[in-house]
C-alpha cells in the first residue's frame, strides 16, 4: 500500500490561512491606531472653520427643507447659504427604506419610498457638497463629513436600498478626498454600526449600541487620523468580527436570507402582541 501526501495542497491551504491571518490583523492593527491616536491627538477643529473657535457665542441659521423632495429644495438652500463662510460640512441625513428589514418588494407605496431614499440618500449629500465645496477649494481649507454606515460594508439583504445607497457615500466621499486634499479639504467617510436614534427606535444604550452624543463626539476625534473610519472603537471592533465571522458568501447565502426573515417575523409578531397587552 502506498502512501501519497499531496504536500502542495497543504502549502496552498498554509498560505491561504496565512494571508487571511495578516490581512484581518493588518485591519485590525490600522483601526486601533486611528483611536488611539484621536486619544492622544485630538482634533482641532478650528483648522476648518472660524466658527469653531466662538462655538457657543455664534447665531444659528435654520434653513428649513424635506430631503426627500429631490432637485427642487436646493435653489432655497443655496439662497440661505450665501454669503456664509462654511469650514465644515456634515452630511448626515439619511433614512431606511422601512422600520424593519425586509425584502425589496414587501413595502407599501414602493414607488414613492424609493425616490424618497434615494433623494435622502444620495443627491443630498452629492447637492450639499457641490453649494458647499467651491469656497472651501478658493480658501484653500474646509472639512466635509459624509455619514455612511456599517451596512454598506458589505451587500446587505434586507435592507437593500438602505445598504446600495450608503456604499455610494463611502465611494463618492473616498474619491472626493482624493481629488480635493491637495487644495486643503478633508473629505471624511464616517460608518457607524447601531447608534441610538430614531431610525434604531432609539435602542438601549450598551456596549455595542452608541449614543447619539458619544459617537459624535469620538468620531470628530478621528478627523485627520482616517479618511474612512467606523467612528468609535467600539464599533471598528464589530466591524472586525462581522467580517471574520459573517463573510459575504454566508451573509448572501439563502440560509442566512431565511433566518433573518424568521427573526425579523418573530420580532413584529412580539411587537403586535406587546401593543395589544398595553392597549
Amino acid at each position: 500500500m502506498e502512501t501519497v501526501f499531496n504536500s502542495g495542497l497543504v502549502a496552498i491551504g498554509g498560505f491561504t490561512v496565512l494571508f487571511y491571518f495578516l490581512k484581518f490583523s493588518w485591519k485590525f492593527w490600522c483601526g486601533v491606531r486611528v483611536y488611539v491616536l484621536s486619544e492622544y491627538w485630538k482634533t482641532d477643529l478650528r483648522k476648518y472653520g472660524q466658527w469653531a473657535e466662538r462655538l457657543h457665542g455664534r447665531k444659528t441659521r435654520v434653513i428649513q427643507a424635506d430631503f426627500t423632495e429631490g432637485h427642487a429644495i436646493y435653489p432655497a438652500i443655496a439662497e440661505g447659504l450665501h454669503n456664509l463662510d462654511i469650514g465644515i460640512l456634515v452630511n448626515n441625513v439619511g433614512m431606511n427604506y422601512v422600520g424593519a428589514l425586509c425584502f425589496f418588494l414587501d413595502v407599501s407605496r414602493a414607488e414613492q419610498r424609493i425616490t424618497e431614499v434615494i433623494n435622502c440618500n444620495i443627491l443630498s449629500v452629492t447637492q450639499m457638497t457641490r453649494l458647499v465645496l467651491p469656497h472651501m477649494v478658493e480658501k484653500g481649507k474646509g472639512l466635509i463629513i459624509n455619514v455612511s454606515s456599517e451596512a454598506a460594508s458589505h451587500p446587505q439583504p434586507m435592507l437593500t436600498l438602505y445598504s446600495a445607497t450608503k456604499i455610494f457615500v463611502t465611494y463618492f466621499s473616498r474619491c472626493l478626498n482624493t481629488e480635493y486634499s491637495s487644495q486643503g479639504v478633508t473629505v471624511q467617510c464616517v460608518a457607524p454600526f447601531i447608534v441610538s436614534t430614531n431610525m434604531t427606535a432609539n435602542m438601549t444604550v450598551n456596549a455595542f449600541v452608541k449614543s447619539a452624543p458619544d459617537y459624535a463626539r469620538e468620531a470628530l476625534n478621528t478627523v485627520g487620523h482616517s479618511s474612512h473610519t467606523s467612528g468609535c472603537l467600539s464599533h471598528a471592533l464589530q466591524h472586525v468580527a462581522l467580517t471574520i465571522f459573517f463573510p459575504g458568501w454566508l451573509r448572501l447565502s439563502p440560509f442566512c436570507v431565511r433566518q433573518m426573515e424568521k427573526i425579523c417575523n418573530r420580532t413584529q409578531e412580539n411587537t403586535m402582541t406587546t401593543s395589544k397587552k398595553e392597549n
